[in-house]
């Protein structure tokens, strides 16, 4: 057994990789500020300690009671269109507060770090698949955020020997297959629960944010990589950390427009979806396809929910059971 720190543990990929740890026996601490994640999303078999990685003081109180074989960090501001609007904000939040709590790993002796990289490092890279010798060019205040975390971890690695994997990944979709944890953004920003409550009538006729982008039916195309396997992901490189750092794009190897994902929901819930057009949002590349090759190559690891209408009746069994998310 294994002991981790799982930095914004309490938020949706967080959640999903804090029970793919514990189901693997580890040990694991969650440290979250519960401005986005949920008490409730952490489960009973993990701590929780209420914290910010801004507080150095207390990471520093914390990372002290060790030992710990690692630590996975999702703590961070996410949403493309916000840093458009706040770009120093997500510069401050993401890169200033990550340098923190890297310096505060390689004080305390901690030779493992897992981070929750980002696809948009690639702004708009073309049709894809995109693998990892892709130009990096974030499209984004939010993707360039976490590209400046990735290089502060080449430098970790180089000077004090801290071993890293940044994952780099597409769009996280779904819920955990036993019911155990889902997906509850406040607001909610993401497609596929945001057209599953379109279906159900809990939000009015979604917009589709621009239909003029260079693909077949005119909607951006992404990559959904269901989020347990996305934990999956998380673990699989754990063992490679031992030798070296690596950084890997995850995801399925193929892509769903916008408008697909609206006939999928369809097709799970037996029900109409409305929708409208709306112009095109600011950031938003036409596609982004991930090429896991390299992370299945080196690790073994490989998506199981290969098949749109799989990942979307996981989303919609969690919306009917949890109507009012972890607050019901």
């Amino acid at each position: 057994m294994a002991r981790f720190l799982v930095t914004g543990g309490a938020g949706y990929v967080g959640s999903h990789v804090v029970l793919a740890l514990l189901d693997d026996g580890h040990e694991v601490v969650v440290f979250d500020n519960l401005r986005t994640g949920h008490r409730a999303a952490v489960p009973e078999a993990a701590s929780f300690v209420l914290g910010d990685i801004a507080d150095i003081p207390k990471l520093d109180s914390l990372l002290a009671h060790g030992p710990w074989d690692g630590v996975l960090h999702f703590a961070a501001l996410s949403l493309v269109g916000e840093s458009m609007q706040h770009p120093m904000l997500y510069m401050s939040a993401n890169a200033g507060y990550g340098y923190g709590l890297i310096d505060a790993c390689v004080r305390h002796g901690i030779k493992r770090f897992v981070f929750s990289s980002t696809a948009n490092l690639f702004g708009a890279a073309g049709e894809g698949p995109i693998d990892e010798d892709t130009p990096i060019d974030p499209g984004s205040p939010y993707g360039e955020s976490k590209y400046m975390v990735e290089r502060a971890l080449h430098w970790a690695d180089r000077i004090y020997g801290l071993r890293s994997a940044c994952l780099r990944y597409f769009n996280a979709a779904g819920a955990d297959p036993a019911g155990r944890a889902g997906e509850d953004h406040r607001p909610e920003t993401h497609l596929i629960p945001l057209v599953i409550d379109a279906a159900l009538g809990r939000r009015p006729a979604l917009t589709l944010f621009g239909q003029d982008y260079p693909t077949p039916d005119g909607t951006c195309i992404r990559d959904y990589v269901h989020v347990s396997d996305l934990a999956r992901a998380h673990l699989a490189v754990l063992p490679l950390l031992n030798e070296r750092s690596v950084v890997f794009n995850v995801g399925t190897g193929r892509g769903n427009s916008n408008r697909e994902i609206i006939d999928a929901v369809g097709r799970v819930s037996g029900l109409e979806v409305p929708w409208q057009g709306g112009a095109r949002r600011a950031g938003d590349p036409a596609s982004l396809v991930a090429s896991p090759t390299r992370l299945m190559q080196a690790t073994g690891w490989a998506p199981e929910f290969t098949d749109i209408d799989r990942i979307v009746q996981t989303a919609f069994a969690w919306r009917k059971t949890h109507p009012e998310g972890y607050g019901g």
